[in-house]
């Protein structure tokens, strides 16, 4: 008889406690899944001299989320003329909108000049995952990436790693 009575004692405390926190862990969880609004401009946009996926010479702006964190992201990236990437590969599948200058672009595991292609500004492409591409940049360019993080870069050879 104490065993039941303390049983329904504990339920009693147990149970308003769950109905009460419940909620609000529910709350939390759905604020987190959905971001917030936002509105930009240039001006407001802190860009790094390093970033997630910026290396030397190059500027990125997160937009939305982190590249290196799991979740969706979009980030900006700045390239001087004159820049290259060697044969690289991401994790994960990006989208890709050149927004000023000439984006110069091939696939494959090995640099292929003939194989580039010219994308002026207000183009697109695609970088699947894990499928190898290499970049030339010939005058200031400034590129918006979407994707779904974790991201990351692996050189094909790792002598064409800038760093």
């Amino acid at each position: 008889m104490i065993v039941r009575q303390l049983a329904f004692a504990l339920c009693c405390l147990i149970l308003p406690a769950v109905v009460l926190i419940l909620p609000a862990v529910v709350h939390e969880l759905h604020a987190q899944a959905q971001p917030e609004p936002m509105a930009m401009t240039p001006a407001e946009m802190k860009w790094e001299a390093q970033g997630g996926l910026a290396l030397p010479g190059m500027e990125q702006v997160n937009l939305v989320g982190n590249p290196s964190k799991p979740g969706p992201y979009t980030l900006r990236l700045k390239f001087p003329a004159g820049y290259k990437l060697a044969p690289h590969t991401h994790p994960d599948s990006r989208e890709v909108t050149i927004l000023s200058g000439t984006w110069y672009t091939g696939y494959g595991e090995r640099f292929d000049e003939a194989a580039l292609k010219a994308l002026p500004a207000g183009s697109f492409y695609t970088e699947p995952a894990n499928v190898a591409h290499f970049v030339e940049v010939r005058e200031p360019v400034t590129i918006q990436v979407k994707g779904t993080g974790p991201s990351g870069r692996v050189f094909v050879s790792p002598a064409g790693d800038p760093k």
